[in-house]
């Protein structure tokens, strides 16, 4: 299986192609279109079985904010495809997993080969109150193969060589090698961030690459707020 990517397009979607028995796992709702020999079906996001494996999921929902199901395609004929696009205008980009592992900002997960998987690591309280980042919990890969991420805007990445104190808003931290040390805080303290309308920010140590994307979803949802018809 293998993804391709129509970076040409104005708003980019991926087709992942497949041959017979090949799967792919994506984000629920993502699908655009599929040829005829690939089957779609709801699972629970968790591993394990019967009663643990719901209740894993839920929580896992109610910690990350993500949904407790995924989506898997199948191809059942000798090849098919299927089509797939973020649910807001931005970028999409394939990691691969195996050598490298990456942790992921929240809603940046888009697909991945049935060979790749994301579990749910335990943050301190200090980034689980300040960041984006599931709360709790930080979403981190395992297994060896493909996974497409997705950013609101374009997507850069940053190389970082034995950095010590790298600053990286947080909202527009996709992904970042796992191998990289990371805390979060406000960029100037509390009546500094006020300020400078720099708020939270991750600072990474370390070795690795950081994937940000150009534009701040929350910051453009906060800017259509004076528009929006209010009730009187």
């Amino acid at each position: 299986m293998r993804f391709h990517i129509e970076s040409q397009l104005q708003f980019p979607l991926a087709r992942a192609l497949m041959s017979q028995g090949e799967t792919v796992r994506v984000q629920r709702g993502a699908m655009i279109y599929r040829s005829a020999g690939v089957e779609l079906s709801a699972h629970l996001n968790a591993s394990g079985t019967g009663l643990g494996k719901f209740v894993k999921a839920v929580g896992r929902s109610m910690a990350s904010g993500e949904s407790a199901f995924i989506t898997q395609a199948t191809c059942q004929a000798a090849s098919g495809e299927i089509a797939i696009a973020p649910t807001y205008p931005g970028t999409i980009a394939q990691l691969d997993v195996g050598a490298d592992q990456y942790r992921l900002n929240d809603s940046a997960f888009l697909a991945m080969e049935s060979s790749v998987d994301y579990t749910l690591e335990r943050q301190s309280a200090g980034k689980a109150l300040l960041g984006g980042q599931g709360g709790f919990f930080v979403m981190t890969t395992s297994g060896q193969g493909a996974m497409l991420v997705n950013a609101f805007g374009s997507i850069s990445e940053i190389p970082l060589d034995n950095a010590d104190g790298f600053v990286i808003d947080n909202r527009h931290v996709v992904a970042w090698d796992r191998n990289l040390d990371y805390k979060i805080q406000l960029e100037s303290g509390f009546f500094g961030s006020i300020g400078t309308g720099e708020g939270v920010v991750n600072v990474f140590r370390g070795s690795g690459r950081v994937l940000v994307q150009s534009l701040n979803l929350e910051s453009f949802a906060a800017s259509l707020i004076p528009f929006i018809p209010t009730q009187r």
